[in-house]
């Protein structure tokens, strides 16, 4: 039997270039399996750069250069062998501002599965994966009665919540998700963060934020960046109340950022 890992990810001595611009230095960052780690900093710091180094989508532009070593469910996802398929299958990256495909609300949640498998569900299989996808996002009792209808006509709060289902057929074990509230409503966020709580334990979530309560509301652990170094790394409820870092504790505190 395959033991598994303590952390889902797991980075070592990991830098970033764009270009002659060095954006990560030398982070040593472990995330727990089944955690809420929210990932803060100033503007610039380097935290959507190291969560999309975990699964490799800043290599699209051409320009950048990575070194030290990513794991990720014990793999060495900068390894020769490793297929980016593969990897995306494992790694479900939800952004900024949610966007949802031109298609209906069904055909989203089923674009990932019918992608990635070579043989087609039938009608009723693929039925019971959007029921599950969209019961386990919390949209299901809103939707089931428009799932012909565009994906675009939902609310931005509803359309974060389809973007989540969608990655679910594939079975990610890891969830990244870049500052997924900052286009909702309080009422929205209230809800993006309701159901983030109910994916923890099944999936690792990994959250770039910027709101420091939804850090302290939405997040076990949380890590502090600064200047692409990784500052300070611990409990969330620990490093709200007592930071080991006077950089952190400036920070929290809003006297810089």
């Amino acid at each position: 039997m395959v033991e598994t890992p303590q952390y889902a990810i797991k980075t070592e001595r990991l830098n970033f270039w764009y270009g002659d611009f060095q954006a990560l230095f030398d982070v040593d960052l472990n995330i727990r399996q089944g955690m809420i780690t929210s990932l803060i900093g100033p503007s610039g710091c380097g935290k959507s750069t190291l969560l999309r180094s975990v699964n490799r989508i800043s290599e699209r532009l051409g320009y950048v250069r990575t070194t030290g070593s990513v794991h990720v469910l014990g793999y060495d996802i900068y390894a020769p062998e490793v297929s980016l398929v593969q990897l995306r299958k494992s790694v479900g990256m939800v952004f900024q501002r949610p966007n949802p495909l031109p298609l209906s609300i069904r055909d989203n949640v089923l674009f990932g599965l019918r992608t990635h498998s070579e043989e087609r569900s039938s009608r009723e299989e693929e039925d019971a994966v959007v029921e599950q996808s969209l019961q386990t996002v919390l949209l299901w009792d809103e939707v089931k009665d428009k799932l012909n209808r565009p994906a675009i006509g939902l609310s931005l709060e509803e359309q974060q919540k389809l973007c989540i289902a969608r990655l679910l057929p594939v079975k990610p074990r890891v969830l990244l998700m870049d500052e997924p509230c900052s286009a909702l409503d309080p009422s929205g966020t209230e809800a993006v963060e309701e159901l983030i709580w109910t994916l923890r334990g099944e999936y690792t979530i990994l959250i770039v934020t910027h709101n420091m309560a939804q850090a302290r509301r939405a997040s076990e652990e949380c890590a502090f960046m600064l200047m692409g170094k990784l500052v300070e790394h611990g409990q969330t409820s620990n490093m709200f109340v007592t930071p080991e870092n006077q950089e952190t504790a400036d920070y929290i505190e809003g006297r810089y950022g």
